[in-house]
């Protein structure tokens, strides 16, 4: 079985981290050279992750600040 790119994996965990309770609203996402670290990827398909997290609600960027769990992520 192919693996599915690093964005895509990182996608998954953080919302499974979300649905779980694991990540709660307002809570702090790992640095993105702590995902690179994680995951073994460069920033490209993390940043490319936290963008498309962001997009679709489930976490808020903030410049400078970091990632953070959106206050009502979609259910």
């Amino acid at each position: 079985m192919p693996r599915q790119p690093v964005y895509e994996q990182v996608i998954d965990d953080v919302t499974a981290s979300i649905r779980g309770g694991t990540l709660k609203p307002g809570d702090k996402l790992p640095s993105i050279t702590e995902l690179c670290e994680q995951y073994r990827a460069s920033a490209t398909p993390i940043r490319l992750a936290l963008r498309i997290l962001d997009e679709r609600g489930w976490i808020e960027v903030h410049q400078g600040k970091g990632s953070f769990v959106a206050q009502s992520p979609p259910a």
